[in-house]
């Protein structure tokens, strides 16, 4: 009998995630958390075999999750699972140990295959991860370079949040976000907001808005 954790904001999105898997994985116990800190308290309170985590969370987003859970937990498997595309973020869950990454618009039987890989302790990848080449290094973008927590900020500025906006919804310091935001300006070679807008529009780092 398996232990699965599903880490998403979206109740409907973890009530479809629990039926596909309940269907395929006869016996299966499934746990829910709607952002980072209910995923580490479940994960403290109960021994589960896997953590399906989204990364577009509340607060700390899945990767700073997935980092967490790593550090405290190394022999836990996170599988992610996103609607952002893979090109651009699989390479950056993958290094910081996740067991593998699929995306939400992936058909169920997939998203079976990738669970069952990660319980026996392989690594799912996604069908197009040639794409994403080798390690990081010569030729890498910008974004690439940031950490977690830069990466995250950028992605928010690109969004239209200002300062105070993020460091509110991170519960960090104003001075804070503004100490990232200038790494990722000096990091990127990047002067304003504005160019940081353009540069997650153009790369596909952040959820387009709505119609």
């Amino acid at each position: 009998m398996s232990r699965i954790l599903i880490v998403d904001d979206h109740p409907i999105v973890r009530e479809g995630l629990g039926r596909v898997l309940t269907a395929a994985l006869p016996g299966l116990v499934l746990g829910e958390a709607a952002d980072a800190v209910q995923a580490l308290q479940a994960v403290q309170q109960t021994t589960w075999d896997l953590v399906i985590l989204d990364l577009a969370l509340p607060g700390d987003d899945g990767n700073v999750t997935l980092r967490r859970l790593r550090q405290q937990w190394p022999s836990l498997p996170v599988l992610i699972i996103s609607m952002h595309p893979a090109d651009q973020f699989a390479r950056r869950s993958v290094q910081a140990g996740a067991a593998g990454y699929i995306s939400k618009g992936s058909d169920p039987a997939e998203l079976v295959r990738a669970v069952k890989t990660a319980l026996a302790g392989g690594r799912y990848l996604p069908a197009d991860m040639d794409a994403l080449g080798g390690p990081p290094g010569r030729g890498e973008l910008p974004h690439e370079t940031l950490s977690d927590r830069e990466y995250q900020v950028l992605r928010m500025i690109g969004q239209g949040r200002t300062v105070s906006e993020i460091a509110t919804e991170l519960s960090l310091s104003v001075k804070t976000v503004s100490t990232y935001r200038a790494r990722i300006l000096e990091k990127t070679g990047m002067r304003t907001n504005a160019e940081l807008m353009r540069y997650v529009i153009t790369h596909r780092l952040a959820p387009e808005p709505p119609p």
